[in-house]
Formats: C-alpha cells, sequence, structure tokens
C-alpha cells in the first residue's frame, strides 16, 4: 500500500539528509508504528507520505514514495484527500471550521460526498471516538484531548484507505487512548485500513503494531520490523520492553499481559526487598506564606499556592466546581484526570490567565489575577501545552534577551538557563526550527529566568522522547530541590511515577484523589505505570527502581 524507494531528504541548509537511502514497503491492513528519538525525522518520514514533504515543508525528496501505485511526485497532497487521511502533532492547526459535527462533515463536503453518507459517517465516527457528548460544542472549547479526538474523526469521515497520525495519543489520558487505539485496530483488522502512526508514548501503540519501523536519525538507516525483534535493541522502548531487557526474557514481552506471565520469578526476588519509600506529604507551615527568596523560591513545605472553593470554566460550562487545593514549596504535583477534567482550567487560574468564577486563589498570598505583569512573572511561570505561544521571536538568541529584559535579569541568564537545561543550542536558529524538547527547554528557560516560586507546566512531555523525558524529570526534581512548587497537568503516567512527589486526580472538576504519588498510581488501574501493573501487589513504579534493588541485593549477598 506504501511504498518508499531509496528516499531521502534533505531541508535547505542543512549539512546532511534527514532520511537517507529508505527502502520500505508497508502492506494493506497494517499497523505500523514508528519510533525513534525527538527529532530524528519520524514526522517528516510521515509527511512524506502524502506529499506534505517536501511540496509544503521545502527542501528536496530524492527516491519515489507511491500510495496505492500512485506517486506523491505526480499529484499534489489535496489529490490524495480521498486515499489518505493525515493528522500532525498539533491537531487544533488543521481546523477549519466552529462545532465538532461541522468539522467531521468538511472534508466530506469538498470531496461531495452524499449528504445521506455524510450523516451515517458522522455518526459513526462520533460513536467509535465516543465524541457524542460534545457533538454541538464550540471546537476552542474542547479540551486538548477531545480536541485530538475529533482532528482524527474529521479524517475517518473520508472513509481513508491509509491512516497516517503523528503523535494521535499525547493529548488523551489513558483510558481515552485506549479507546482511540482500539478503535483504529479495529479499522485495521476488519476493514483493512493502513495505519503508520508515529508516537513517543510506545507503552500505549505498542501492543498493537504489526511493524515497528526505526528511525535513528544522525544519517543511520531506517530499519523496520516484527515489534519483538526490533525493539530487542532499539534507541527506544517502552518499560515493559526494557522490564524483558533487563531480565532476559525471550520472547520479549509488548504488552503487561505477557510481561506479567513471565514475571513470577523476579516478584519472589523482589518480595525479599524492600521498595522505595512513599513519599509524605509536606505538613502545611502554620500562618502566611513565607518570604520569597532571590529566585523566588521559599522554605520546603510551605504553602505556596492555595485554592479554596474554586468554581471556574468557559462561559456558562462550569470546569471545576467548588475545588480545594493546597500547593506546597519543594513538591513536584501531578495533577491527572480524563480529559475535560479541568487539568488545563486549574493551571489557568493559577497562572491569573481568568478569574474565577468563585471562589478564591492565592499565590504567594495574593490573586495572581490581579497582578501587574512583571510581578506576575516573578511568582508564576507558566509554561503551556504548546510551548511556542510563549516564544515570538525570530531567533533563539533574541528569545533570550527579550527574557532578560521582561524579567530584569543580567544580560545572557536566560542563555545560560537554556545551555544548563538542554545542552548548547544554535543561537541563530528559528525556535520553531528547534526539536520538541528544545523548544519546551527554551520555553522554561523564558519563564524560569524571573525566578518564579510557582512553576507550571501542561503536558510538558508531548513530542518528547524517554530520554528527553528523563532530562526533563531531572530539570523538575531540580526546581523542587531549589525550594520552587511544581505543578504538571500530565496523562503521561510514566512520567508521573519517576517524578512526582505528590498525585492530584481530578474527576468532574472536583479532586477526587490526593496524596503521595506512588500511593495513589499504585491503586489506580486507570494511572498505574507499566512495571507498577506488572509487579502488583508490590509497590515498584520503574525499571530503574527494580534494577537498582537487584543491584543492591547482589552486593550485600
Amino acid at each position: 500500500m506504501i511504498r518508499f524507494d531509496n528516499v531521502s531528504v534533505t531541508y535547505s541548509g542543512a549539512s546532511s539528509p534527514v532520511l537517507s537511502g529508505v527502502d520500505l514497503v508497508i502492506g494493506e491492513g497494517e499497523m505500523c508504528l514508528v519510533v525513534g528519538p525527538s527529532g530524528s525525522g519520524k514526522s517528516t518520514l510521515l509527511r512524506a507520505v502524502n506529499g506534505l514533504v517536501p511540496r509544503f515543508s521545502g527542501g528536496r525528496l530524492d527516491g519515489r514514495v507511491t500510495v496505492n501505485g500512485r506517486s506523491t511526485a505526480d499529484e499534489p497532497p489535496r489529490q490524495f484527500a480521498d486515499l489518505i487521511g493525515y493528522v500532525g502533532q498539533d491537531p487544533a492547526a488543521g481546523f477549519v471550521t466552529d462545532t465538532v459535527e461541522d468539522e467531521l462533515a468538511y472534508v466530506m463536503e469538498n470531496l461531495g460526498t452524499d449528504p445521506q453518507v455524510m450523516r451515517r459517517r458522522v455518526e459513526d465516527v462520533l460513536d467509535l471516538l465516543s465524541l457524542h457528548d460534545v457533538r454541538r460544542r464550540a471546537l476552542t472549547t474542547l479540551s486538548g484531548g477531545q480536541q485530538q479526538r475529533v482532528a482524527i474523526g474529521s479524517v475517518l469521515t473520508a472513509s481513508p484507505r491509509v491512516l497516517v497520525l503523528d503523535e494521535p495519543t499525547s493529548a488523551l489520558d489513558p483510558a481515552a487512548a485506549e479507546d482511540v487505539l482500539a478503535a483504529l485496530a479495529r479499522l485495521v483488522h476488519d476493514i483493512g485500513v493502513t495505519v503508520l502512526v508515529a508516537e513517543h508514548r510506545l507503552e500505549r501503540v505498542v501492543q498493537f503494531a504489526d511493524r515497528v519501523v526505526v528511525v535513528p536519525g544522525d544519517g543511520r538507516q531506517v530499519r523496520s520490523g516484527a515489534p519483538a525483534d526490533v525493539l530487542r535493541d532499539a534507541p527506544v522502548a517502552p518499560p515493559v520492553v526494557e522490564l524483558g531487557r533487563l531480565e532476559g526474557w525471550d520472547p520479549l514481552p509488548l504488552s503487561v499481559r505477557d510481561a506479567r506471565r513471565m514475571a513470577g520469578p523476579l516478584r519472589e526476588r523482589l518480595q525479599l526487598l524492600t521498595a522505595p519509600g512513599i513519599l509524605t506529604e509536606p505538613t502545611p507551615a502554620v500562618g502566611a506564606v513565607g518570604a520569597v527568596g532571590a529566585v523566588g523560591a521559599v522554605a520546603r513545605g510551605t504553602a505556596v499556592a492555595e485554592v479554596s472553593g474554586l468554581v471556574a470554566g468557559y462561559g456558562s460550562h462550569a470546569v471545576l466546581d467548588g475545588l480545594d487545593l493546597v500547593v506546597y514549596a519543594g513538591e513536584v504535583t501531578a495533577v491527572m484526570g480524563r480529559n475535560g477534567a479541568g487539568k488545563s482550567t486549574l493551571l489557568a487560574q493559577l497562572a491569573g490567565l481568568r478569574a474565577p468564577l468563585r471562589g478564591s486563589i492565592r499565590v504567594q498570598g495574593d490573586d495572581p489575577h490581579r497582578l501587574d505583569g512583571r510581578e506576575a512573572r516573578c511568582r508564576v511561570g507558566f509554561v503551556p501545552q504548546d510551548p511556542s505561544l510563549l516564544l515570538y521571536h525570530q531567533t533563539v538568541a533574541a528569545e533570550c534577551a527579550a527574557a532578560d529584559v521582561e524579567a530584569a535579569a543580567a544580560q545572557g541568564d536566560t542563555a545560560r538557563l537554556l545551555t544548563r537545561l538542554v545542552g548548547p543550542v544554535d543561537p541563530h536558529l528559528h525556535p520553531r526550527d528547534l526539536s520538541e524538547g528544545q523548544r519546551l527547554a527554551l520555553a522554561l528557560a523564558v519563564v524560569l529566568v524571573a525566578g518564579p516560586g510557582l512553576v507550571l507546566l501542561d503536558e510538558p512531555t508531548r513530542g518528547l522522547d524517554y530520554g528527553a523525558k528523563e532530562s526533563l524529570g531531572a530539570v523538575l526534581a531540580g526546581l523542587a530541590a531549589e525550594g520552587r512548587a511544581v505543578v504538571l497537568a500530565t496523562h503521561d503516567v510514566e512520567v508521573v511515577a519517576s517524578v512526582a512527589d505528590r498525585a492530584v486526580v481530578l474527576a468532574d472538576g472536583e479532586v477526587v484523589a490526593d496524596g503521595p504519588a506512588r500511593d495513589v498510581v499504585t491503586h489506580s488501574p486507570v494511572f498505574a505505570p507499566q512495571v507498577a501493573k506488572v509487579l502488583a501487589p508490590q509497590a515498584w513504579l520503574t525499571v530503574d527502581e527494580v534494577a537498582g534493588a537487584l543491584v543492591d541485593a547482589e552486593v550485600a549477598r
């Protein structure tokens, strides 16, 4: 169905091709998972399938890409709309209508589909992706995960034979991601749709894949094969595969179910060892919030933000209903919950971007909504789901210089902070030309240079590979060690397991769970990480914890 013949892609100004000599054949009715580090060329590979590369991206494509026998060199991308459905990393960027139903019907209207057929397909997709409750909602009022499902649905209504999806579950909660992937699997197995998907959260997708394509980057050869064979030595792998590598299991497990069947002896060995202790919640400080330090940090355990009886939403639609929450210094708090539960709304309220309908919010004693711009920057640093919203200059150097001025910081402080976060970055690059991890680090440096005591991150791991997530976790741990309060809204349970001290679960605008992260996630079948599911009822969360405990036991022996 999809064929790459000796394909190389080189962008203007680049010294080497991002893809080199790719030979790849993907058959009809296959689900093919594309993996690789951030910036390795996965999106380029996907966008070449319908000709967006090089027709819209620029650069040069050598070789030949064909889909169902049709060459992308002979027809523009719009001519493939009936054959290929494509959803990029930013689904909202592709919306052209105002409401969910209109967006689902848009492609069919352009293809001249019969109205009765259109109506039936819209209803099918609403049911398939559990969108019927929001069918008449404005797209701008949806959560990021709901928007992602609408974007997928908008291409499904055209009944394409090929689906190309770039990070389709990045904004979805675990349950919604499973529903979407199960729906895609039904399309593959029941209808014969070919699905090509790039995803960093491999733990969600790999068990559905028929084939894995590894794009290693750095000019190395793209390769493909059966998931268990390819992932045995792939540069990135989900936790359940890493656990299998650690123990030398053969065949390599791809799902929690397979791993649990092989993990009996490991559980017996670990039963004699002690899992890392559960972190206790800091004791709230008595009285007013402590004095702000030189970088905005306060004494560990001090209440930095206090939310009381918060009612917030959009128009007459209340998303948060009477919410109470206290955020403490020196603590990384993960806010979790299904799509639309109010995570992003809570962060926006803490950042002072919106005034509450009722209730109160205090950040270091003051209402953040009433602070002026500079004072707000010194109290709260907020990185939204799309970090590029904070970046509006033409080069990295210009972004850093502007941040220094706006924060009244010393010249070069932001650039030095960026280097500390992510290593050297070419100061002459445009921010949009950075990798996802570099762009996030630049946005984080821009907000951190003002020294805020409260740092808010909304879905910070979207588009990040496992190595970049590990680096981000180290950064967040460092911020907490400095005495800052860190709050991240996330669906990434593996990140919560590795970095969070505390987890707060929202549902229907209320807090339904709040406690030490290890306790909250291990007691939830939805939010538990893979290692916890494999080794339950023992309270291990990550492969590193298991490996460290086994090494310590061997040394002690």
